[in-house]
């Protein structure tokens, strides 16, 4: 009968705990294998066997009595309004699947956890909460019960990453593995030279100097390796550094029989070698990875404008926002910098923020935190802290779909990443035993840690991100933004391309714009402008770009019913803009009009509807035409059907769905999904939220006044939509680099272990193999990505 621990998988010894006929090493497991129990949550272990982590000792839960304090909590709070908090951990313990499962699943232990996401990569974890029924201390506490130990530092507080800090410590640790190598090289020179080892007191001397430089070397340069071996072995988990965990080790131990035993000088000279060049590699990945999420944080990644009410009223992207300036933010914006309400009532939706999605009213001086969305009328803020692009980026890449895509290319290279050591280990092993009977032991040594070195998945784990990485920057340069490379994997697999009309296809901002019905008296006409000031619509943005120059009165009360119309009060007066049902009552029988149109009532009188002549975009024949060859194409329109024979070229007419709420948008497309299709939603993302958050890629168009959708995936320049099919076949591109970067990766192995099993390849020169595979894939993908892009996207 198995003695290991049913939670974390560690040996119980000869005194397990017993609970339910369970064994557990201690108290701890059994109490976290409880609680987990105790809240229908055992779907924790199906991820993986033993998934939990044991603490030797647990800290003592009132170490975290200083979180009470404010000046604690300001420190650590991202966001704080009305009781609702958003904090992010940084948590070592994170390791698999049932880590991140659990935690993104934290509100089944308390109810006060109202939204949390796991980043896997950083360990980092993120989590709104309700203060009012649990407190940061709290919380923390939870955390800790359930063995998730946050690393709370001074650096946390003062607003320095643990990413900073690793970065110091490595430098650190290349300066020692340098220091070593050098010194190490110059006391070998006499051995080169000589061709043989030195004999004598001399030479004795020269051995255990360079012995005794090894130590720092292995045990503080060489560290990483080590522990993040031996702590996922303890785990039962085999990861890329292992290999390298044994080499090390391997050569010191062997190192250190010989020289203490006074048998021969051992290898001081490959072990600091092979280190200091393993570490060089290191830093140069990060330096790369930083770079990356520099272009991702701090270039303006998405094109989120808004409108500047300084002198006059104009458009202008983010990055030209200054604290102090003044913004009209309309019915569905972003609000983008920390500001304070000048003017208008604002209801706030922070689910961007927080997930929390209930409104929060906001008066005259309130605060409002970057990232929330006006959910009312016009307001006017002032801003008091420039716009963070890289805020609102890291907002925006969080909001995931689905973070656990099993089926993806990223999941299945991280399962070969883990057979592909363990294969290796069994490969060096068996060369081993090999030279070993055929040769000396010396030269079974070299051969095991050379194959140990040099055949290394970490080429086959940069090819994804490094290659959608570079497509992400392309698409960027060429007026596409994604929001992270999982959205590249799955535009590759799409098959169904859904569109919707207005705003879409066409441009409703340059239509001629006229009013059939009683002609409008100015005053009538001024309060339908400024109901329709109120609207991101793209039918309301035409009335107000076409009646620009007229005045307009203030507006109270204003509500926005998604794909039927708008409602506010001008003097007391009720006034409506919309589809006819909704202006004059349900039921009314609405006439087959020739174009758009938005009916008008005032003091509940129908008085007539504004007609909107379609200008559809450049290209939109062309574009269509060509992805009709390979994709099934629909139209869903909230509008009428008066452009149903202009449009029958471009799709099919039982493809072509006319009057749909945004309910039955997505309604339609999950029927879609249900067909086993890959559905490709292109809308404003604003009026089809629903569809776009159904969708498995939602695309949003950009015009001069950008509108920023958090539910979409990809926000795509309105002036580029004539490369709309190059985009897609862009990315199938990619994907086909992706493929021939894990083609070099796997011939670069077989070469690799080809020379090192055969004898001809020392620990020195594996060590810079190793790296440079890693990057000759960076350059590789790099560099095919930019000429695919260049051609493909001209």
């Amino acid at each position: 009968m198995s003695n290991k621990c049913i939670h974390c998988g560690a040996d119980c010894g000869k005194y397990p705990v017993v609970q339910n006929e369970q064994k557990f090493c201690c108290n701890g497991c059994a109490t976290v294998y409880q609680l987990l129990n105790d809240s229908k949550m055992q779907r924790y272990y199906e991820f993986q066997k033993q998934p939990g982590i044991r603490l030797e000792e647990a800290p003592h839960l009132s170490k975290y009595a200083y979180l009470d304090k404010d000046e604690v909590k300001e420190k650590l709070y991202e966001f704080f309004e009305e009781g609702i908090a958003k904090v992010t951990f940084y948590i070592p313990s994170i390791h698999c699947a049932s880590c991140i499962w659990l935690l993104e699943h934290l509100s089944k232990l308390n109810k006060g956890v109202k939204h949390s996401a796991v980043n896997f990569v950083q360990k980092k974890y993120t989590v709104s909460f309700d203060t009012h029924i649990i407190s940061l201390r709290q919380l923390v506490e939870l955390l800790v019960s359930i063995h998730y130990v946050p690393d709370i530092s001074l650096q946390s507080l003062d607003g320095k990453t643990e990413k900073q800090v690793q970065n110091k410590n490595l430098l650190y640790k290349i300066g020692v593995a340098g220091f070593v190598f050098g010194n190490v090289m110059l006391y070998s020179l006499p051995e080169y030279f000589n061709g043989e080892p030195i004999e004598g007191s001399f030479g004795k001397f020269l051995y255990y100097l360079m012995y005794v430089l090894t130590i720092p070397l292995v045990f503080y340069s060489g560290s990483d390796y080590l522990l993040s071996a031996g702590k996922n072995i303890i785990k039962g988990i085999v990861n890329i550094d292992l290999p390298i965990a044994i080499g090390i080790l391997a050569l010191f131990f062997v190192t250190s029989y010989e020289v203490l035993m006074g048998i021969g000088p051992g290898y001081s000279d490959s072990l600091s070698g092979f280190l200091f060049f393993l570490l060089l590699g290191r830093w140069y990945q990060s330096k790369t990875y930083q770079a990356l999420a520099f272009d991702r944080d701090y270039k303006s990644y998405f094109p989120v404008a808004v409108t500047r009410l300084n002198e006059q009223e104009e458009s202008v992207l983010l990055e030209e926002i200054k604290e102090g300036d003044y913004l009209l933010i309309r019915n569905k914006e972003l609000i983008p910098a920390d500001s304070t309400l000048v003017e208008g009532t604002a209801l706030v939706d922070y689910s961007f923020v927080t997930g929390e999605s209930a409104p929060v009213l906001k008066s005259k001086d309130d605060f409002l935190y970057a990232g929330g969305v006006q959910t009312g009328g016009a307001i006017t803020i002032k801003v008091v802290k420039e716009v963070a692009q890289s805020h609102l980026t890291q907002l925006w890449s969080q909001s995931e779909k689905n973070t656990l895509n099993t089926k993806s290319l990223t999941s299945a290279v991280d399962k070969i990443s883990g057979k592909f050591t363990l294969v290796i280990i069994l490969i060096a092993l068996a060369a081993f035993g090999t030279w070993l009977y055929l040769d000396t032991f010396k030269m079974a040594l070299l051969v095991l840690t050379s194959v140990l070195i040099v055949a290394c998945p970490c080429a086959l784990a940069l090819s994804i991100p490094f290659t959608f990485g570079s497509t992400m920057r392309i698409f960027g340069d060429k007026g596409l933004y994604i929001k992270n490379v999982d959205v590249i994997e799955r535009l590759t697999k799409i098959d169904t391309i859904v569109f919707d009309k207005t705003g879409t296809l066409t441009k409703p901002e340059e239509s001629t714009v006229a009013f059939v019905g009683s002609p409008l008296k100015p005053e009538e006409l001024a309060i339908a402008v400024s109901l329709a000031q109120q609207s991101t619509h793209p039918l309301s943005a035409a009335i107000s770009k076409f009646y620009k120059d007229v005045e307009t009165p203030k507006t109270v009360g204003y509500t926005e019913v998604p794909g039927r119309g708008i409602y506010a009060n001008v003097d007391n007066i009720p006034v409506k803009l919309g589809a006819l049902e909704y202006v004059s009552g349900e039921g009314t029988q609405q006439i087959k009009p020739l174009a758009s149109s938005v009916y008008l009532s005032i003091d509940n009188k129908v008085l007539g509807y504004f007609k909107i002549s379609n200008q559809y975009r450049q290209g939109v024949d062309e574009v269509l035409a060509k992805l009709k060859d390979k994709y099934a194409l629909y139209l869903l329109s909230g509008d009428n059907d008066a452009e149903r024979e202009n449009m029958v070229n471009m799709f099919d007419g039982d493809k072509m769905h006319f009057n749909q709420k945004p309910q039955d948008k997505m309604n339609f497309i999950a029927n879609l999904q249900r067909k086993g299709k890959s559905v490709l939603m292109t809308g404003d993302g604003l009026n089809d939220s629903g569809a776009f958050m159904s969708s498995d890629v939602a695309l949003s168009l950009a015009d001069d006044i950008y509108h920023f959708s958090p539910a979409g995936d990809a926000i795509l320049e309105a002036s580029k939509f004539k490369n709309f099919h190059q985009y897609i076949r862009f990315a199938q591109k990619s994907m086909t680099i992706v493929k021939q970067s894990f083609i070099i990766s796997f011939f670069y192995n077989v070469i690799g272990l080809g020379f090192a099993i055969t004898g001809n390849l020392s620990p020195v020169v594996a060590a810079i193999l190793m790296p440079v595979s890693s990057i000759t894939v960076v350059a590789f993908t790099t560099f095919a990505t930019r000429v695919a892009g260049g051609k493909i996207l001209k």
